[in-house]
C-alpha cells in the first residue's frame, strides 16, 4: 500500500488558547446574575407582602378563613371593598361590610383619605419653603455664628424623635390645637435633615449667580423666589419623596394627638378597624384599606423618580 508524500499530510488542528466568544458572553451572564442575586432575593422578600395584600383584596370572606390559604383567588370578588348585599343588621351571613361601609363618618374612609391629603400636602409644601429658605440664609450669607447654628441643626438629627413626643404633646394640648390640622403640621415642619441636605446641595452652586442677582438689584426675597427655588428643584423633588412617604404613613404621632374619628389619618383609621374587627374574615375589607392607601404613594413615586435620582446626583454631597 502506497503511503501518502510527508508534505501531503494535513497537520491536525491545534485546541485554540482563547475560549470562544459565545462560551465568554454566557459565563458573563451567569456571573452577572449570580452577582444581582442578593438584589432578587431583596426584591422579593418585598413584592411578597404586596402580593399577599393583593390577593387578600379579592377573596370573599370564606375564602379568607380557608386553610391552608390560597395563593390565587379561586372565586374574585369586589365585596371587600363595597359588598351590595350587606346590610347593617347583618341578616346575610357570608356577606361582610367592604371598606366603604366600615366608618360611620361623613364621607366614610374617604374621610381619612382627604385627611392625609391635606396633612401630607401641607407639611411636603411649609417644610420644603421653611428649609430652602433658611438653607439660602446658611449657605450664601456670611452671617455670624452661622457654622454654629448649622451644627447645632445637624446635632438634632442625633436626638431620638421618640424623646420629643410628650413635650410636643404638651405644647399641642397648651395652645388647644389638638385633634387638629395644627397639631399634624405645625411640629413637622422643621427637618433638619432636608435642610442639610438643601445646604449641601446650594454649596454646590457658583456665588456669582447670587452676587450677579444683587447687582442687578434683586432683593433676597427675590432672588430665593426666582433664583434659589428653580435652581434647587432637583433637591427639592427628592427630598418631597422622602417627607411624602414619612408624613403619608406617620402613625404614632396622629395617634397620640388625633381623639375623634373624624380627624385620623390613614394610618390611624386602618389601625382602630384592625382592632374594632378581629378573625380572618375581615382581613379582606382591611387589606382593601391598605391597597387604596399605598396608591397615591406608589403614583407619586413613580411620576418623580427621575427627580429623585438626578436630585441625589446633582445634590453635592462632598462635604
Amino acid at each position: 500500500m502506497a503511503v501518502a508524500p510527508m508534505d501531503t499530510i494535513a497537520p491536525a488542528p491545534q485546541p485554540s488558547r482563547h475560549a470562544s466568544p459565545a462560551g465568554g458572553n454566557r459565563r458573563a451572564k451567569i456571573n452577572g446574575h449570580l452577582l444581582r442575586l442578593p438584589f432578587y432575593l431583596l426584591a422579593l422578600t418585598m413584592i411578597a407582602p404586596f402580593y399577599w395584600l393583593l390577593i387578600t383584596v379579592f377573596k370573599p370572606p370564606r375564602e379568607l378563613a380557608r386553610t391552608p390559604p390560597s395563593f390565587v383567588p379561586q372565586s374574585p370578588t369586589v365585596a371587600n371593598f363595597y359588598d351590595t348585599e350587606w346590610t347593617p343588621k347583618g341578616i346575610n351571613p357570608g356577606h361582610l361590610a367592604g371598606i366603604f361601609q366600615r366608618y360611620q363618618v361623613d364621607l366614610g374612609f374617604w374621610r381619612f383619605m382627604l385627611n392625609s391629603l391635606v396633612i401630607t400636602t401641607a407639611i411636603t409644601v411649609g417644610s420644603l419653603l421653611i428649609c430652602s429658605l433658611a438653607a439660602y440664609v446658611i449657605s450664601k450669607h456670611d452671617i455670624k455664628g452661622r457654622r454654629t447654628i448649622f451644627l447645632l441643626i445637624i446635632a438634632s438629627m442625633m436626638v431620638p424623635w421618640q424623646t420629643t413626643l410628650i413635650p410636643n404633646y404638651v405644647i399641642m394640648r397648651n395652645l388647644g390645637w389638638l385633634d387638629s390640622y395644627a397639631a399634624y403640621i405645625v411640629p413637622a415642619l422643621a427637618k433638619a435633615f432636608v435642610l442639610f441636605f438643601l445646604v449641601q446641595f446650594l454649596q454646590s452652586l457658583p456665588n456669582e449667580l447670587i452676587q450677579a442677582a444683587r447687582v442687578d438689584g434683586a432683593g433676597e426675597w427675590r432672588i430665593w423666589w426666582k433664583i434659589v427655588l428653580p435652581l434647587l428643584r432637583p433637591a427639592l423633588a427628592a427630598m418631597s419623596i422622602f417627607i411624602v412617604l414619612a408624613e403619608w404613613n406617620n402613625f404614632l404621632w396622629p395617634l397620640i394627638i388625633v381623639q375623634s374619628d373624624e380627624m385620623a389619618n390613614i394610618p390611624v383609621a386602618l389601625a382602630r378597624l384592625n382592632s374594632y374587627y378581629v378573625g380572618p374574615d375581615h382581613q379582606g375589607a382591611i387589606m382593601a384599606g391598605g391597597l387604596l392607601a399605598s396608591v397615591p404613594t406608589i403614583t407619586f413615586f413613580v411620576i418623580f423618580q427621575k427627580y429623585f435620582t438626578r436630585g441625589i446626583a446633582l445634590s453635592g454631597l462632598k462635604g
